[in-house]
């Protein structure tokens, strides 16, 4: 080997020690912020629902005092700048712009602000985009990681869903199906490293799944059911859709972003006295539904589920109208769990399907999201990563396909991709 031909070498062989030891930084960065704000959520929005259920009156008031708040903070202490969640990131891979070190604590702070308080969205996104600016502030202060700009924002958006759900394949597949097109053996390593590190860091820190699910099996003659509730996901995928998209069209309704916090307030405020269940992320109520998934059918259950289902996204479109932080992911996740039960319940009850109403419920959250972000991978290894096994995994598969199929041509646009007519 020529001299030249080893200094190329060892050149190649630093350029990949630096690019693959920023990648475990930014893993761990972002799992750190991921986790820390799982669990600040988790904590303040049990106890302030804790105290909303001996105070109903509370539910009026706790979205009022989230809304206010974060605009409070936009106004003085985050450059009057609104967060517009995933498009940040597709703004500044399409511009060249990185993400500001601000974005970080905005999307946290906001984020915590939002859910806890009741809005009803969720922290996946505002823990994507403030990943997102983790990879991407790292990208800014080297010139030699600013040609991997992509790359470095991806690892931060992988890392950090890893770290909510447990699943590095679904953080990877998240950023390849949704945020960046670009497969490179390079961007793969650079985003399995990153993961990598986040998985350590949740092994320490995290405070632990997010649903306590068992799977054991299904069964070959729910084949037949599956193909009819990817259809009925679909449906409930594009209803989610168009409530999101709507009321961002009435974003002109008043003239300042301030005169829409009381309005915004007061219609959530409303929707959770009548259907607390849907207080925040909703999880909680999920977690009471996989708990009571056999329960036998009735009228008023089956009243109930059809309520979370008309509710859920218009509280979440109006959450965001009225400048609350988050997006369309845990309420994917949600809607799809209440449908799976709905669709089980009624299936057995009326043509005796004998149909296994946990498998659907996690079936139709998965079913629900790949049909919303048109990421059916995503949400097949998402849940895969919930419920700590691959039972599910033909089902998932067939289901979220046919589920993001149907939706896309019953609506062509997601929230993601929707451009107003100009």
């Amino acid at each position: 080997m020529t001299s030249k031909s080893q200094t190329r070498l060892k050149l190649l062989s630093v350029k990949w020690i630096k690019l693959l030891g920023i990648a475990l930084l930014i893993g761990a960065f972002s799992a750190f912020v991921a986790i820390t704000l799982k669990s600040a959520t988790e904590y303040y929005e049990e106890m302030l629902f804790e105290k909303s259920i001996h105070s109903k009156w509370l539910l009026l008031v706790f979205p009022l005092v989230g809304l206010a708040a974060i605009f409070v903070l936009r106004q003085h202490l985050f450059r009057k700048k609104e967060n517009k969640g995933i498009a940040e990131v597709f703004d500044s891979l399409k511009t060249g712009k990185g993400l500001p070190l601000y974005k970080i604590p905005s999307h946290f702070l906001n984020g915590l602000l939002t859910v806890v308080f009741g809005g009803t969205t969720g922290i996946e996104v505002s823990t994507v985009v403030a990943s997102a600016a983790v990879g991407s502030v790292t990208h800014d202060k080297q010139n030699f990681f600013r040609k991997y700009k992509t790359e470095m924002i991806c690892a931060g958006i992988s890392s950090g869903l890893t770290a909510l759900f447990n699943s590095p394949l679904a953080g990877i597949l998240f950023s390849l199906e949704v945020v960046s097109r670009k497969k490179s053996f390079k961007a793969l390593l650079i985003m399995a490293f990153a993961c990598l590190s986040a998985l350590v860091v949740s092994h320490f820190f995290s405070p632990g799944t997010l649903f306590e699910v068992n799977v054991t099996h299904w069964n070959v003659s729910a084949l037949p059911y599956l193909a009819v509730f990817a259809i009925f996901a679909a449906l409930n995928s594009v209803y989610l859709t168009k409530s999101v998209l709507w009321f961002k069209s009435k974003s002109a309704l008043f003239s300042k972003p301030e005169y829409k916090i009381l309005p915004a307030a007061v219609i959530i405020g409303i929707g959770l006295v009548v259907l607390p269940q849907l207080y925040g992320d909703g999880y909680h109520g999920i977690k009471v539904l996989f708990r009571e998934s056999d329960a036998a059918f009735s009228l008023g259950l089956v009243a109930l589920l059809i309520s979370l289902l008309v509710i859920k996204p218009l509280l979440t479109a109006v959450t965001l109208w009225g400048g609350g932080d988050g997006g369309v992911f845990a309420p994917s996740l949600v809607t799809g769990a209440i449908a799976g039960l709905l669709f089980a319940l009624v299936a057995n009850h009326f043509f005796d399907a004998r149909l296994i109403p946990i498998n659907f419920m996690l079936i139709g959250m998965a079913a629900v999201l790949s049909a919303t972000i048109q990421a059916p991978l995503t949400a097949v290894f998402l849940v895969c990563g919930i419920t700590g096994n691959y039972v599910l995994l033909l089902p998932l598969l067939l289901v979220c396909c046919l589920s993001g199929f149907s939706a896309k041509k019953m609506y062509p646009f997601t929230v993601y991709t929707y451009k107003p007519a100009a």
